[in-house]
């Protein structure tokens, strides 16, 4: 279908009754996905999961379709997680680290990830090595190309958008620096999967992971996996799997799967995979590109009304910025700024030092409001925003 502002809104019933701007935490489903759950809920119900799923595979199969359409691979190169860090662990868990091994990455990597990190170097004595970041908060790619030559990671890993910022990190440079030297690259792209085009042919990585609940507009609960096809080849499998991963092929034996199902797990929510999939489906439908032309368009008018606002500080650095903007306002703390955000009836979501070590440490501030507007928001709505941070 052609972007229709209308169609959409009307497809998402509750984003009239308020300003909701958290799409980076987790955003509104349509209808379609409610209602396909709810029917697929509702068959278990009469006729228990399991004579559901097997009158049903064909339906469940679209999500490998979907998925490989919106990111540019096949669909054998899709496994269905529980969600991103659920992927991203599974990718890590089928590297066999030794003590010594190097992962590189960057400042901005998202914290669940940092703490994956920290607990590898714990258990098994890896090192930890961080890229600077120019002035302007882009990753020093003349750095990272240094610190991968002179280092020989086992892994390199980047967060494609931090969770504390509306950055773009150019994952694609980096993939290309990681060919040039033959190294695994792991990306994490939940908050960019379903806002802006993601293509792992130009990315050129061996994983990347993302979530259902953000900008997909998916069920919580609900993610996925991209594993490259040079991934299969050097047997990549994750350390823990069980009989949807591999074949138990006598008493002391067993035979992993050729496809990325090798990283899924046998007990599935399938009424969530067939919401997954229409999300999917959905963003598809409208376009990738439409999504992200869109969300440019009323991201940018949000940023220029921030910047007309006394006393707003916002923080998103880089020379690509996406959907979120954080902020905060001179004199106002962490609760009176929550209160009347509130009071207002604008949903957002705060990200506070914990989750931002070294960013945060840099921008000197123990917490920032993040708002996240998505291809169902409207210019008005954008307006709308800016008066009540205006009026705090």
């Amino acid at each position: 279908m052609s972007f229709d502002i209308d169609k959409i809104r009307k497809d998402t019933p509750y984003c009239s009754d308020k300003l909701f701007l958290n799409s980076a935490g987790s955003s509104l489903m349509s209808t379609v996905v409610v209602d396909k759950v709810e029917e697929y809920l509702e068959a278990e119900q009469q006729l228990g999961g399991y004579k559901v799923k097997d009158t049903r595979n064909d339906e469940i199969d679209e999500l490998y379709d979907e998925a490989a359409r919106l990111i540019n691979c096949e669909p054998r190169n899709i496994a269905f997680t529980h969600d991103a860090t659920d992927a991203y662990g599974k990718a890590l868990s089928s590297i066999d680290f030794k003590p010594g091994d190097k992962i590189i990455t960057s400042n901005d990597d998202y914290i669940s990830n940092q703490i994956n990190f920290l607990s590898l170097q714990k258990r098994y004595g890896i090192e930890i090595i961080r890229g600077n970041n120019l002035e302007n908060g882009d990753l020093d790619l003349d750095h990272f190309d240094k610190l991968i030559r002179e280092n020989n990671p086992r892994l390199v890993a980047i967060t494609h958008i931090p969770t504390n910022s509306g950055l773009v990190q150019d994952v694609e440079a980096v993939g290309q620096i990681c060919e040039k030297y033959d190294r695994l690259y792991l990306v994490d792209a939940c908050q960019s999967v379903g806002q802006i085009p993601v293509n792992v042919k130009k990315i050129k990585c061996d994983f990347l992971s993302t979530t259902g609940r953000k900008y997909l507009r998916g069920p919580r609960g609900t993610g996925f996996l991209f594993v490259s096809d040079k991934a299969f080849q050097s047997d990549y499998a994750p350390l823990f799997i069980d009989m949807r991963g591999a074949d138990w092929t006598a008493k002391d034996s067993y035979k992993v799967r050729s496809d990325a199902k090798r990283f899924e797990t046998w007990e599935s929510p399938y009424a969530l995979i067939i919401g997954l999939k229409e999300a999917i489906k959905y963003a598809n439908t409208v376009g990738i590109e439409a999504i992200d032309n869109y969300n440019q368009q009323i991201v940018s008018e949000l940023r220029d009304l921030m910047a007309s606002i006394p006393g707003v500080n916002v923080y998103d650095k880089g020379s690509t910025t996406c959907s979120l903007v954080t902020f905060t306002k001179d004199g106002k703390s962490l609760i009176e700024t929550e209160n009347h955000l509130s009071q207002n009836n604008v949903f957002y979501s705060v990200t506070d030092v914990s989750s931002a070590r070294i960013d945060f440490a840099k921008k000197g501030i123990e917490w920032a409001i993040r708002l996240s507007p998505h291809y169902f928001n409207t210019s008005d709505e954008m307006k709308r925003v800016a008066d009540v941070i205006r009026e705090m």
